[in-house]
């Protein structure tokens, strides 16, 4: 017995990504409590989190919040949340496609999902997006299974492969695939692209400026200079896109783009957007791979010839990540095989609400 706050969790790995997941029941309703509770578990405040789960790092500082579903056709709701590591707050404005991968069979052994056959389909209302997105999750012997044969870039050894297709990811945030109205546009001197397609993202060529698109993620990390001349336009191209401000918010995401090196389409280095990313974002392979087959962006300058169907494959710090995009009923749709790992179950601990005001 103490004097902290005890909350049934769930660690899970989804995708490249990992962090704690709850059941919206057992967090505050208030969105200002339920971030407060955030910020103690994950230990936000502290470069290595110490005092929380959280793991120092953009990637190992993020929360799903799963229940019920609250719109027709859906099975669950996922609220996303990225909680910042140095600052004490936290971002419900994007949706995070890796963690997405771990809803699925988390909503299935919370008992939110009824198993269906050899795979069941799980059909997730992302609350940050108000978009759908379907995931098959294999359930033989009506259980969730995470051993299998499928492996993807940036994560060790072999795992179940956990289908995801985005139903209809264009204008996640602002409602509009190009929210400027223009598929390619000048900031600073600068061409790029400012697009909204399951992540609000800003895409550039990485010659544009000064770098070869090539450079590990922690060289680019070390690279002040770049990083600063990459948030001065992250800070334009959120104007232009109609969200404001956005040096409190992790969108848009800044993006560089080359030719391809090991046998892909594309090559990526994909923003946290104060860090370079170790491997891809789900959301940002799709946005990126939508910007592939739209005219006149700086993507499809560099790829030309691209059209549905199509599966392109993105090159990345950790290796390469395949979308497939094709077209349902006049709707683009886009595709990519994920895992999952259930980490550990139990009760996490958080510093009482009250107290945390009191503190601030």
């Amino acid at each position: 017995m103490n004097d902290l706050l005890r909350i049934p969790c769930v660690l899970m790995r989804g995708g490249t990504s990992k962090g704690p997941f709850f059941l919206a029941s057992d967090l505050p309703a208030d969105p200002q409590q339920r971030d407060q509770i955030l910020l103690s578990v994950m230990g936000s405040g502290h470069p290595l989190q110490i005092d929380g789960i959280g793991g120092g790092n953009p990637v190992t500082s993020k929360v799903a919040i799963v229940g019920p579903a609250t719109v027709p056709g859906a099975d669950v709701d996922y609220l996303f949340a990225q909680v910042r590591i140095d600052q004490q707050m936290v971002d419900t404005s994007p949706n995070c496609g890796n963690m997405l991968a771990a809803v699925g069979p988390f909503a299935i052994e919370a008992g939110l999902v009824r198993t269906t056959g050899a795979v069941t389909r799980v059909r997730i209302h992302n609350v940050n997006t108000g978009k759908l997105i379907e995931a098959e999750v294999p359930t033989p012997d009506g259980r969730v299974a995470y051993l299998g044969d499928a492996s993807i870039d940036g994560v060790p050894g072999h795992a179940a492969p956990i289908a995801l297709t985005f139903m209809d990811a264009a204008g996640a945030r602002t409602g509009k695939l190009f929210p400027t109205g223009q598929a390619r546009e000048i900031i600073d001197g600068i061409d790029v692209t400012c697009i909204d397609c399951a992540m609000p993202m800003m895409i550039l060529e990485a010659a544009s400026i000064g770098a070869t698109g090539y450079e590990s993620a922690a060289e680019l990390n070390a690279d002040r200079a770049l990083l600063e001349r990459l948030e001065k336009l992250r800070l334009q191209a959120g104007q232009r896109m109609g969200m404001g401000d956005v040096r409190t918010q992790v969108t848009p995401k800044p993006v560089l783009i080359s030719k391809p090196k090991a046998g892909g389409d594309l090559n990526v280095r994909y923003f946290m957007p104060h860090q370079c990313h170790p491997s891809l974002a789900t959301t940002g392979a799709v946005g990126i791979a939508t910007a592939c087959i739209s005219d006149a962006t700086v993507a499809s300058r560099l790829i030309a010839g691209r059209r549905l169907p199509v599966n392109l494959v993105l090159e990345h710090p950790s290796g390469r990540l395949e979308v497939k995009l094709e077209s349902r009923n006049g709707t683009t749709v886009a595709g990519l095989l994920r895992t999952a790992r259930r980490l550990f179950e139990g009760q996490v601990f958080a510093k009482p609400v009250a107290q945390m005001v009191c503190a601030a």
